[in-house]
């Protein structure tokens, strides 16, 4: 199949000439675009996932050999938490190690509802990095992912070799509790110091940016949903701040958190009614209402369809 490869990376705000530029930087929100245009005109359900084993891991430059100059898995993955963000701006990791380790994935100023195949893509390189760095088939205990599949895929199950659990309240990869202690193969203690400054230095230049609080809001809300706990109590207390400060900053934006909630419930819904397998009573559950009559009068009165006709 010839897809329209022109009008698909228009469509995502970009040009053949800047796709091939190595030195130009594409944002998330394009990205997600690009890949969910692309998935839908083939279509591939798992083209993140597809894409994955043909990116070439070195070409994250600096951000890969800080890595692969490290001594152990636990310091590489230590290692990329700290300086991803001179790679990539919209993703942020986070290492911890309690029971087992794990690598925690969260996306800044970019709305989590409106990917899947992009985080597919990030997880599986992820793995596939943490295989290379250690020579080792490394299987994780449990991978979370936060959007919705009716049926985990074989062939991922296959590749991760565990537990892929999806509509889960983060996007996490588990390893065991030893994993941080294996060895990387390609280890060099100079090299990695010398990487390391060159790292500080990039890191120290990068600009802050300014914080979307309506993104912030809603990638806290789906996860909040399901529990009853979709309150402006509860996520400005998850983002550190005051409810007075969260409802400013929401205005400066020209919402209010009334507002978002709203939207945020009507565009989930819609995407989990295209799941067949996901009954109505269900879906009400998952977008916060207890009772799947409110949810079928609230959709109605939003979107003047009752759930019902929008899934036949």
């Amino acid at each position: 199949m010839r897809l329209p490869i022109e009008t698909l990376v228009r469509r995502s705000g970009l040009t053949s000439s800047q796709l091939s530029d190595p030195n130009n930087r594409i944002t998330v929100n394009q990205q997600i675009k690009l890949l969910n245009d692309i998935a839908k005109s083939l279509p591939d359900e798992s083209l993140g996932f597809h894409v994955a084993p043909d990116i070439e891991l070195r070409e994250l430059g600096l951000l890969y050999y800080v890595q692969a100059s490290s001594e152990s898995l636990g310091e590489a993955l230590q290692r990329v938490t700290r300086y991803c963000s001179i790679q990539n701006e919209g993703v942020r990791l986070s290492y911890r190690r309690g029971e087992d380790v794990t690598l925690a994935l969260k996306y800044e100023n970019v709305r989590r509802l409106s990917d899947r195949h992009q985080m597919e893509c990030f997880v599986t390189v992820a793995v596939r990095l943490c295989r290379q760095l250690t020579g080792r088939h490394l299987l994780p205990n449990r991978i979370d992912l936060m959007h919705r599949r009716s049926v985990v895929p074989s062939e991922m199950s296959q590749y991760f070799g565990c537990e892929v659990v999806f509509g889960a309240d983060a996007d996490e990869i588990h390893f065991s509790f030893d994993a941080a202690h294996l060895p990387i193969a390609s280890a060099d203690m100079h090299l990695n110091k010398l990487l390391i400054k060159y790292c500080e230095e990039a890191l120290s230049k990068r600009r802050l940016e300014v914080k979307n609080w309506r993104l912030c809001v809603e990638n806290l809300l789906a996860q909040l949903l399901p529990h009853g706990q979709a309150t402006i109590c509860e996520v400005s207390r998850r983002l550190g701040i005051s409810e007075r400060t969260l409802m400013r900053r929401l205005e400066t934006e020209g919402v209010t958190f009334s507002v978002v909630l709203d939207d945020l419930r009507f565009d989930l819904a819609k995407r989990y009614l295209k799941e067949p397998q996901l009954s109505i009573s269900r879906t009400a559950w998952l977008v916060g209402y207890s009772d799947p009559s409110a949810f079928c009068h609230a959709f109605k009165r939003r979107s003047g369809r009752s759930p019902r006709q929008i899934r036949e």
